[in-house]
């Protein structure tokens, strides 16, 4: 971890059991990993890679093999200055993958801004939903999410990354305006009527966010993890890791470990084996 601006990892925090739909768990005790599958033409990292069903699964079965604990998949890309899609356009993306996937017992998470798709993907088999606005973007989201059944991550939101709306103000407490806000997310998320052990925080590392900023939310993961919920970290490929020196997945993993040791629930991460390596590792040094 030499190579990052962050300090040795704090003190772990208890992490939060989930309540899964339909009996699936994750596992208690360590942090879940949670591969990412984006179905785009145009995510930043990745984008036109799995656009093929069967490239789709067969990628997303070698990351459970690899190690990870649950996919999330997406159909609409949400990479600075992206242009925005149908809720069906991205349903027809996803729907059998999502299928697929749950059919064979995989826990399936949908990332996605439309509370048409959260109805569907929960119809399909997902279990969780994974909302980057938390509710804002589709007024509808929270309430299809409650009637859903499913786990929810609610992810800090001020706007899409290039968008009008994207300012990286938060007065002198950035992690303080963070949780505040998030606070307010999952307000309105609980009295849309989803249950508490249902909800996930995310503090959106890169949306409306500057570099600096990320790393601080990184260093004082603490004060997210002592709300009471789980908390979902997704640093990997993102820009501001990309700006160090050195192997981007390689940097992606250190920070997953980090935060593992930290206590957050999960990562989202692209390179799966680089992380579970990346853990094993800070594992053994701390024993």
């Amino acid at each position: 971890m030499s190579a990052l601006p962050l300090p040795a990892a704090p003190a772990s925090f208890p992490v939060p059991p989930l309540a899964l739909p339909g009996g699936l768990t994750l596992p208690v005790g360590r942090t879940a990993i949670m591969g990412i599958l984006n179905v785009t033409p145009d995510s930043f990292s990745d984008g036109g890679r799995y656009t093929d069903i069967a490239a789709a699964l067969r990628h997303a079965r070698e990351m459970v093999a690899a190690g990870a604990d649950l996919i999330d998949v997406g159909g609409e890309s949400t990479r600075p200055n992206s242009t925005r899609i149908s809720a069906d356009e991205e349903w027809a993306r996803i729907c059998t993958i999502v299928e697929s996937l749950a059919a064979d017992g995989v826990i399936v998470s949908v990332d996605t801004l439309h509370a048409s798709t959260a109805s569907e993907a929960a119809r399909a088999g997902a279990a969780i939903i994974n909302d980057v606005s938390g509710g804002r973007w589709d007024p509808e989201m929270n309430v299809a999410v409650a009637q859903s059944g499913c786990a929810y991550v609610v992810q800090h939101y001020r706007a899409l990354p290039g968008m009008p709306g994207e300012h990286f103000d938060y007065g002198d407490d950035l992690v303080g305006t963070l949780i505040e806000r998030m606070g307010s997310q999952v307000q309105d998320a609980i009295d849309a009527g989803v249950a508490a052990d249902k909800i996930v925080v995310d503090p959106g590392l890169g949306f409306s966010l500057t570099g600096d900023q990320c790393w601080q939310i990184l260093r004082e993961l603490p004060r997210f993890l002592q709300g009471g919920y789980p908390v979902l970290v997704g640093a990997s490929r993102k820009r501001f890791v990309k700006a160090l020196e050195g192997d981007v997945d390689a940097n992606s993993a250190d920070i997953a470990a980090y935060c593992a040791a930290a206590g957050a629930w999960a990562v989202r991460v692209h390179d799966v084996a680089a992380t579970v390596a990346a853990i094993a590792r800070k594992e053994n040094d701390v024993d």
